[in-house]
């Protein structure tokens, strides 16, 4: 739907800066996601780190015309000719406003999901319910927030039937702004954890302020089991219809008679209100997918779903990847897997995040595209629009598989290679499949498709171990961080050791994309691997190594100095490179005693060796806390950050350019505001470890196996080299295909520790070997194949390193390079 300027300027409240006629179509508020210039209404938004306002000529340079801003730029009518700027108090507000007055256009039923967990589950499950008879549109992946919420319901269209919409929090506070903008007719608690509860004094008002959505509903969908939920509904005033669903009170109205759980199945029995019966069968045992399913089945049975139909569908529930994964494929391609489902608004999310992938190989850009399936839109509409988006994001090699997609082929006329197969089946007998080479490839289809075939064809057969990398969790980890600095405070982050062990160039990608000022890594061969893969962010080299200054000027690294010797030799390269004011880092000895400059002798002669030069010039001048994560270092925390204050100073007044001083880590940002300075390096933090309280902050990194063979072992035999893995009592013992040659430390033999095998406790057997190690589960619900986490979301790095009376850094960088990484985004 589009909106003219004029109109768009009432529903904000705005000041109108320029008279262009303009028609707007699209909401930007992040200027790298801009696909469709024309159409586009850009909203400079304000935070604490970041102001949308200096991207405006950027903006304006690509092509956009239309503006909401809460400072007009200077000069705008001349330095910004035929541009509208609206100019309102507040850009999130008006963003908000926006959004809330687009969905007042429309008498449809919404739903609104809030809780703490499981809500995109249960959003996608109720659009593959509901979706066979009614258009729907719902949230884009897990956009819940202050700003996702209205960029989700602006996508509401004159085709929608029902909207479905997540609704998330972390503070008091907030709940109410998004009830007005989503405005549900139907509210649903999804399951309540303890998620952001760090903000709330106690479960209940966090309960309770989430409840705030359900104001004005018709109809509430909630657990009766979930008690403090069940005594918070009890506590609301509501006048509608309170839907509950139970497993243990006959009186709720979905009462659950028999969960019966099979091999990979689950069927339930059930009564609605205490007259209609029927069962259905889901395709998943665990219990969070069971208590969403019920959910589901409320709201469908409410939307008038007959148990029939309710039942087929259950049973061909799809499995929901709530992220989108990067994986190595075969042949030199890289594959962006997003196939859980196929939309316009996911596809667009999605080639947005591969075109702002940096990539210096020279690949081709591929979109492998399914049928897309209840839009709403016909076909000769639909199509048209999916070739525009894709020649828009830079797609140069479009492969099309379904009917519908095969009869509109001519709308992608424009592409430079376009394919097209009835089947996935046909496309894998193709030459065009055998013909990938060297491409990245966007994988984005319908599962009913058969698109789970092409993964398992096009990625790298690889060891059953792997690492899975949450790139959300190392943004999440950033911004953390960034609330404590000061807005004109810069920051370093360290990717050294591979990024911690998680792939210093998915890292770095990641962190270049979220505009660090930044990256740091410890030897040449490090940052070229980065230049190689395409990041153009500024590179510190902690250690820069003699032979490797050829290696920093072609590649524009900036290295550390710390002795007189390096200087001088770095001095010297460069002179006969020919280079003058080449970026270097300067490192103070404060007390580490490790490398670095003494600042109580050597400054004056360090200050006239750089005046004497002018090859290189310094940029920084830093030092390290021996020990910031604790207390118990203060007083000499104290004496290394005057040493520092005084010598770095002492720099500075010998050079008239900005020399960045930085003393704070990732401990010292938090525990040290008052010593941020012009910048901090932030290292384990960044990685989702808080050195501070050994608390995970985001986790980022979890390490998985899998269970390759279960056999009984009786009581009094042995398990493992050495029979040192005795067994008190007839156990099962199953194997799992990671060792010490994957990083699996040899220590935690022997019972010492654990990792989990379904959320339960699987203590490790015996020695551990190179290859394999043992755990015993006995008692433990689980079979060959199963999913085994050795570290991660649910059993923190740092109970291993604590195990082991070491840090969690080493855990982490000690994971082998022959354990594949894939990296995912929510």
């Amino acid at each position: 739907m589009n909106y003219s300027i004029e109109k768009v300027a009432v529903l904000v409240g705005a000041q109108r800066l320029g008279n262009v006629d303009a028609n707007v179509g699209f909401v930007l508020t992040d200027s790298r996601s801009l696909c469709f210039p024309e159409e586009t209404i850009f909203f400079a938004l304000k935070s604490d780190r970041n102001d949308g306002h200096h991207y405006i000529p950027e903006l304006y340079r690509r092509g956009v015309r239309n503006f909401v801003v809460q400072d007009v730029p200077q000069d705008y009518d001349k330095l910004y000719p035929q541009t509208n700027f609206l100019k309102v108090v507040d850009s999130l507000e008006a963003l908000q406003r926006l959004a809330e007055r687009h969905r007042s256009e429309f008498r449809i039923p919404v739903i609104g999901i809030t809780g703490s967990n499981g809500k995109t589950m249960v959003k996608e499950w109720l659009y593959q319910l509901l979706s066979p008879q009614l258009t729907v549109t719902r949230s884009p992946r897990s956009y819940n927030s202050q700003i996702g919420v209205p960029l989700s319901v602006w996508l509401l269209n004159e085709h929608t039937q029902l909207g479905i919409f997540e609704a998330g929090i972390s503070q008091p506070g907030e709940m109410r702004r998004l009830q007005e903008i989503i405005r549900p007719t139907i509210g649903v608690m999804a399951s309540l954890g303890d998620a952001h509860q760090e903000n709330f004094t106690s479960l209940e008002e966090k309960c309770k302020e989430k409840m705030l959505l359900f104001k004005d509903t018709e109809a509430i969908v909630y657990s009766l089991d979930e008690k403090v939920v069940a005594e918070c509904m009890q506590s609301l005033s509501y006048s509608g219809t309170k839907l509950s669903w139970s497993v243990e009170y006959d009186q709720a109205s979905f009462y659950v008679e028999s969960i019966e759980k099979q091999d990979i199945t689950t069927t339930i029995t059930y009564r609605w209100q205490n007259s209609l019966k029927g069962k259905f069968t889901l395709p998943f045992i665990d219990e969070a997918s069971v208590g969403n399913s019920i959910t589901c089945a409320v709201v469908a049975l409410y939307l008038g779903v007959k148990p029939d139909d309710l039942a087929r569908r259950m049973a061909d529930l799809e499995p929901v990847a709530m992220r989108l994964e990067v994986k190595e494929g075969q042949h030199g391609c890289t594959l962006i897997n997003d196939s859980y489902n196929s939309d316009i608004n996911s596809l667009d999310i999605a080639l947005d995040f591969m075109n702002r992938r940096p990539d210096h190989k020279g690949r081709k850009r591929t979109l492998i595209l399914s049928d897309i399936l209840q839009s709403g839109e016909t076909k000769n509409n639909l199509y048209p629009e999916v070739a525009d988006l894709a020649e828009k994001r830079g797609v140069e090699k479009f492969i099309g598989i379904g009917e519908a997609l095969r009869s509109e082929s001519d709308a992608f006329s424009r592409l430079q290679e376009k394919y097209f197969f009835a089947t996935v089946s046909e496309f894998i007998n193709s030459d065009v499949f055998k013909g990938l080479r060297n491409e990245v490839i966007l994988l984005k289809g319908a599962r009913s498709f058969g698109f789970d075939q092409l993964t398992e064809l096009l990625v790298n057969k690889v060891h059953e171990t792997v690492l899975e990398v949450n790139l959300n969790a190392v943004v999440d980890n950033l911004n953390w961080y960034r609330s404590f600095l000061k807005q004109e405070t810069k920051l370093v982050c360290m990717i050294k050791a591979d990024g911690y062990g998680a792939g210093a160039v998915e890292i770095a990608k990641t962190l270049q994309d979220h505009r660090v000022d930044y990256l740091a890594v410890a030897v040449a061969d490090e940052g070229v691997t980065l230049r190689k893969n395409g990041i153009t962010s500024n590179i510190m080299i902690m250690n820069p190594e003699m032979s490797s200054f050829k290696t920093l000027f072609d590649y524009e690294l900036e290295p550390e100095v710390y002795s007189f010797r390096l200087l001088d030799a770095l001095v010297k390269a460069a002179q006969k490179e020919g280079i003058t004011g080449y970026p270097v880092h300067v490192k103070l000895d404060t007390g580490m005693h490790r490398l670095g400059f003494n600042p109580k002798t050597e400054m004056n002669e360090l200050i006239a060796r750089l005046k004497q030069q002018s090859a290189i010039i310094p940029r920084s001048v830093f030092s390290h806390f021996v020990g910031s994560d604790s207390d118990d270092f203060d007083s000499f925390s104290e004496i290394q950050f005057k040493l520092f204050d005084e010598a770095s100073k002492m720099l500075q007044s010998a050079f008239d350019h900005k020399i960045l001083r930085h003393i704070d880590n990732s401990a010292g940002i938090e525990h040290f505001p008052e010593r941020q300075l012009d910048m901090c390096r932030l290292g384990l933090g960044l990685y989702g470890i808080d050195s501070r309280n050994n608390e995970i902050i985001n986790n980022v990194s979890t390490l998985k196996t899998t269970i390759l063979q279960m056999r009984y072992v009786p009581a009094g035999d042995t398990v493992g080299y050495s029979r040192k893995g005795k067994i008190e009592r007839d156990s099962v013992i199953a194997a799992i295909p990671i060792g010490y040659a994957d990083g699996l430390n040899r220590k935690l033999g022997n019972r010492h520790c654990y990792c989990l095998v379904n959320g339960q406790h699987a203590p490790y057997v015996g020695n551990i070997c190179m290859d394999v190690a043992m755990i015993d589960v006995t008692g433990i619900e689980c079979k060959e194949g199963d999913s085994v986490e050795i570290f991660g979301d649910h059993l923190p790095v740092t109970v291993l390193s604590d195990v082991l009376e070491t840090i969690p850094y080493e855990v982490l960088t000690n994971v082998s390079n022959r354990v594949k990484r894939v990296y995912y985004q929510d």
